[in-house]
């Protein structure tokens, strides 16, 4: 378990990033069944054709899946964290591809550890001198086949939550930040100070790291699952499930109490309602929800008109959110 001090400077020097890269990792970990796909299964059923046909073409992608574990090290240059804001695939490949080959094997070897002995043929791949440009364009194939095309709606997902978790953070502290990032994830006020406890296995004993006002880089993901990062050369992080998922690329069939509200407020308008679980604008439910601006700026008015959802007019952007009434209907 981990226990990451944190100082008053640490606030102002936290930042938020997107990594496409590490969302093709991770999707792949759910399409390879790495990783339970809960409620993007209907995602995951409509790609498996994508994956058979990734897996026969790109063979390292196999030497990829083997290297996937939880619980466990998993290679770090496969997904580093992004430089800056993050959102260039190809600069973070880039970064991929300029991984020292000595890092490479070594990185290999210990996440190897434990694990069942790989077949044959991926044994080739990972002890082969070109490794690293075979599963660089692995990454590469990976994208192209599993994220690309459902990156606009991907990326909008993250944006709201990007922007919902740094105005908590901003205007309410650290405790706001972390409420609902992970339950595994907790904040420990400590005075001035704080501590975020990331509950990351079994053992009672605490790994302590401080940030020393270097702030922490947070990353949502969509297909991932709550990740840490506190070994050298990587700056301190955590990748958490983002906000929203469970409509993302538009809301699963009508169920139970879904259905009601379909009946009550008609179908589109229960998406959109629905849509609304992280505050967005017009643009964002456009791309997530694949309606058209006019359909969904017709719906959200009278939604507004019935006291489902709110304005916020904040720069040149409109944000919509639900009101508390809006969000019983919801089913939240």
């Amino acid at each position: 378990m981990l226990a990451i001090e944190v100082g008053p400077v640490d606030v102002a020097h936290t930042r938020y990033a997107i990594s496409p890269l590490g969302e093709a990792m991770n999707a792949l970990r759910v399409a390879a069944g790495k990783q339970p796909a809960g409620p993007l299964r209907p995602w995951a059923e409509r790609i498996a054709p994508r994956y058979a046909r990734l897996l026969c073409e790109t063979p390292a992608v196999g030497a990829l899946t083997t290297l996937f574990r939880r619980g466990g090290y998993n290679a770090d240059f496969i997904h580093p964290p992004p430089s800056g804001l993050g959102d260039d695939f190809a600069v973070e490949l880039a970064a991929v591809r300029a991984t020292p080959l000595r890092q490479v094997r070594a990185e290999i070897a210990r996440n190897l550890v434990g694990l069942r002995t790989p077949p044959r043929h991926v044994q080739r791949i990972l002890a082969a001198p070109d490794v690293l440009t075979r599963l660089s364009d692995a990454i590469e194939a990976t994208w192209h086949a599993l994220v690309e095309p459902d990156w606009p709606r991907l990326r909008t997902v993250l944006e709201r939550d990007l922007v919902h978790r740094a105005g908590n953070l901003a205007m309410h502290g650290w405790a706001a930040a972390l409420s609902d990032l992970d339950p595994r994830v907790g904040w420990r006020s400590e005075g001035d100070d704080g501590v975020i406890e990331v509950r990351t296995g079994p053992r009672n004993e605490w790994e302590r790291h401080r940030l020393g006002g270097k702030g922490l880089l947070l990353m949502p993901t969509v297909f991932g699952t709550l990740i840490s990062y506190v070994e050298p050369p990587w700056p301190y992080a955590l990748v958490y499930p983002a906000r929203g998922v469970a409509n993302l690329l538009g809301p699963p069939p009508p169920q139970g109490g879904a259905a009601a509200l379909a009946r009550l407020v008609g179908p589109y308008r229960a998406q959109v309602l629905r849509a609304l679980a992280v505050p967005a604008t017009t643009t964002q439910l456009v791309r997530q929800l694949g309606l058209s601006l006019g359909a969904v700026g017709g719906h959200l008015a009278v939604l507004r008109e019935s006291g489902l959802v709110t304005r916020t007019r904040t720069g040149r952007s409109v944000r919509y959110e639900r009101t508390p009434l809006g969000g019983i209907l919801a089913g939240d």
